[in-house]
C-alpha cells in the first residue's frame, strides 16, 4: 500500500502539522523542499520506483550541510544560506557621495556646461608628460563629475561581484596545464605585436612598459590558476614582484637625479595615482589598506626614496658634474639607506614597535597584526635600493658615453657584450634550476632577497645588449604595462573573488566562456579606472602651492577623523 500518492498525503499532513503554530513553534521548523524536488527529478533512475538512488541522497545531505554550515564556515564556493552583513556607515556615505555626483552632473548637463578636456596621463614612475602638439583647453566643470559617476558605476559592479550574493564563486585547482598553456599563448600573442621603439636607450619607456605588461599578465595567470601551490612557479613570480620594486627604485631615482623636482606637487601626484583606487576600495569593499599589500609597499618605498634624495645635501646630476666627490655623497646616502633597511630587517621587535604605533598601525595592520606587512616588506627589502644603484651606475656610464645606444648597436664592444650575454644566460638558467629544486617556500624565501637581483640584472642585459632587441618592443605587452597597477588591484574583486581566494563566475557551467567574459570586463574596467584617475588627478592636485597645501591639510584632518572614528568603533566592540 506504500505508493507515491500515499507519500504525498503523508507529506501534506506533516506540512500542515509542522506549520501549525498551535501545536509547535513554527519558527523552529524548516522544511527542506529541495530534497523532494531532487527525488521527483530522479525518480526515473530508481530500480523499483520507491527507493531513491544514492545521488539523490547525496543531494539531500549536501543541502542539509549547506543550510547548517555555510553561515558559520562561510566557504567561498557556497553562497547558499549565508547572511550578508549590512553596509556600514562609510559604505553608505560613499554611495551617497557617488549618487550626489550623478545629480550634480545631471544638473550641469541640463544647464548646458559641456566644456571638458582629457589631459595626457603622466606615468606613475617618472611622471613624464608627453607634450601635446597644441595647447590643451582647461578641464571643464563637468569632467570631474563625469569621472566620479563612471567610478560610482564601477564600484557598484565591484560590490555586486564580491560583496552581494549575486554571482557565484568557485575554488582554484592548480594543474600545470592551467598555468603554462595560457602563459605560452600570451607570449606568442605578444610577439605578433612587435614594433620599432621610438628610442633605443637602455630601459626606454616602451621597454619598461612592455616589461611591466608581460610581468603583470604572468602574475594574473599565476593568481587565477592557483599556481602558488607549485613552489618553482612561486619563486619565479617572486622575482617578478621584486622586478616591479626594482623599477620603482630605478624610475624615481632617475627622475630626481635628472630633474631635481622635489616639490609638493610631484609628491602628491605620485601618491594620488598610487593610492586613489585602493582608498576607494577600502571604503566600498570594507577592507583594510594593507589588504592590497602592493600599494602600501610601493608607497612606502617612494616615500623612502624621496626622503633619501631630498634630505640635505641634495645631490643632483648638475651638481655632481662639477665634482666627482658628489658621487661619493650619493653612495654614502645609499649606504645609509642600506643600514636603515638592515636594522629593520634583522630586528623584528624594532620593526613592530615602529609600525604598531597608532595611527601608523591602521595603515599596516591586517586582521589586527602587522605580520603580513613585515613578511611582504622583508621579502623584497633590497629590490628598491638595487634599482637606485643600477640607475646611478647607468646614468654615470651614459654621461661618460661608455655605452653605445644607437639603433642596432650593441651596448658594449663585441667581446664584452658576448661575455656579458654568456654569463647572463648561465645565471638565468642557474636560478631556474635552483628554483625548480625548492621544496619549502620558507627556506627559499630566506634566499630570495639576495639572489633575485641577479635574475633581474640578467634579464636587463639579455634584453638590452643586442641592438636589435633594444630597438623593438611588444605594443601588446606595453599597453597592459600602462595599466598594470589597476590590473593588479582590480583582480582582487572582479576577476578573482572572495578577496582573491576564489574565481568569479559570471556564466555558470561554461568555464571557458566565463573566463573570456570576466577577463574582458576586468581589463576594460582597469583601463577605465586609469583614465578616471588621470582626470581626477588634474582637479584634486592643483599646481598652485598655497591651494595644494590647503587641500593636503584638509585631507590630513579628514583622515585623522576617520582613523579616530574607526578606533573608537573597534574599542566599543572590544577589538
Amino acid at each position: 500500500m506504500i505508493t507515491n500518492q500515499q507519500l504525498e498525503k503523508y507529506n501534506e499532513a506533516a506540512v500542515d502539522a509542522l506549520g501549525s503554530s498551535k501545536r509547535l513553534d513554527s519558527s523552529r521548523v524548516k522544511l527542506m523542499s529541495a530534497k523532494r524536488q531532487a527525488a521527483l527529478e530522479t525518480i526515473g533512475q530508481t530500480s523499483d520506483g520507491l527507493h531513491m538512488p544514492d545521488s539523490t541522497v547525496d543531494v539531500g545531505a549536501m543541502v542539509l550541510m549547506n543550510a547548517v554550515c555555510n553561515k558559520l564556515l562561510r566557504p567561498i564556493d557556497g553562497s547558499c544560506c549565508q547572511t550578508l552583513p549590512p553596509p556600514n556607515l562609510f559604505q553608505k556615505l560613499c554611495a551617497c557621495f557617488f549618487v550626489g555626483s550623478a545629480l550634480v552632473l545631471l544638473t550641469l548637463h541640463i544647464l548646458g556646461n559641456n566644456r571638458q578636456h582629457r589631459p595626457v596621463p603622466p606615468d606613475v614612475e617618472s611622471l613624464g608628460e608627453k607634450k601635446p602638439s597644441t595647447a590643451a583647453a582647461p578641464l571643464g566643470l563637468k569632467a570631474p563629475f563625469q569621472a566620479l559617476c563612471r567610478m560610482g558605476v564601477i564600484m557598484a559592479y565591484f560590490y555586486l561581484c564580491d560583496r552581494a550574493d549575486v554571482f557565484m564563486k568557485e575554488q582554484k585547482f592548480y594543474t600545470h596545464s592551467t598555468f603554462f598553456i595560457p602563459l605560452i599563448y600570451i607570449f606568442v600573442l605578444g610577439l605578433f605585436y612587435s614594433e620599432n621603439s621610438k628610442e633605443s636607450k637602455l630601459l626606454n619607456r616602451e621597454q619598461t612598459d612592455e616589461w611591466k605588461g608581460w610581468m603583470q599578465l604572468v602574475i594574473l595567470i599565476y593568481h587565477v590558476s592557483g599556481a602558488s601551490a607549485f613552489v618553482p612557479v612561486y619563486m619565479h613570480v617572486r622575482v617578478l614582484v621584486a622586478a616591479y620594486l626594482f623599477q620603482t627604485g630605478y624610475g624615481h631615482f632617475s627622475f630626481f637625479w635628472l630633474k631635481g623636482d622635489f616639490g609638493l606637487y610631484r609628491v602628491c601626484q605620485v601618491l594620488f595615482r598610487l593610492n586613489f583606487l585602493v582608498l576607494i576600495l577600502c571604503v566600498v569593499m570594507d577592507r583594510p589598506y594593507q589588504f592590497y599589500y602592493f600599494v602600501p609597499l610601493v608607497t612606502f618605498w617612494f616615500v623612502v626614496i624621496y626622503g633619501t634624495l631630498a634630505m640635505w645635501p641634495q645631490i643632483l646630476q648638475k651638481r655632481a658634474n662639477t665634482s666627482g666627490m658628489w658621487h661619493l655623497g650619493v653612495l654614502a646616502k645609499l649606504l645609509g639607506l642600506l643600514v636603515f633597511i638592515s636594522v629593520f630587517a634583522y630586528s623584528q621587535g624594532f620593526f613592530d614597535s615602529i609600525f604598531s604605533v597608532w595611527p601608523l598601525s591602521k595603515l599596516f595592520e591586517l586582521n589586527g597584526s602587522i605580520h603580513e606587512w613585515w613578511f611582504r616588506w622583508k621579502l623584497d627589502r633590497f629590490a628598491v635600493i638595487h634599482g637606485m644603484l643600477f640607475a646611478l651606475i647607468y646614468l654615470l656610464l651614459q654621461k661618460r658615453q661608455v655605452l653605445s645606444e644607437g639603433k642596432g648597436e650593441t651596448l658594449f664592444s663585441a667581446r664584452i657584450s658576448n661575455l656579458l650575454l654568456f654569463f647572463s644566460v648561465i645565471t638565468f638558467i642557474t636560478y631556474s634550476v635552483w628554483a625548480s629544486k625548492c621544496k619549502k617556500k620558507s627556506e627559499c624565501n630566506e634566499m630570495h632577497p639576495y639572489v633575485s637581483v641577479v635574475q633581474i640584472l640578467a634579464f636587463i642585459l639579455i634584453r638590452n645588449i643586442p641592438g636589435y632587441a633594444r630597438s623593438v618592443y611588444s605594443s601588446f605587452f606595453a599597453w597592459f604595462g600602462k595599466i598594470s597597477l589597476e590590473l593588479f588591484i582590480c583582480q582582487y574583486h572582479i576577476w578573482l573573488a572572495a578577496d582573491t581566494k576564489g574565481i568569479l563566475i559570471l556564466i555558470p557551467g561554461n568555464p571557458s566562456l566565463n573566463i573570456m567574459v570576466s577577463s574582458f570586463i576586468f581589463v576594460c574596467v582597469a583601463h577605465e579606472i586609469s583614465l578616471i584617475t588621470n582626470d581626477l588627478a588634474q582637479v584634486v592636485i592643483p599646481k598652485d602651492t598655497v591651494a595644494l597645501l590647503k587641500r593636503v591639510g584638509a585631507v590630513g584632518v579628514l583622515a585623522l577623523l576617520v582613523q579616530m572614528m574607526t578606533r573608537d568603533s573597534s574599542l566599543a566592540h572590544g577589538t
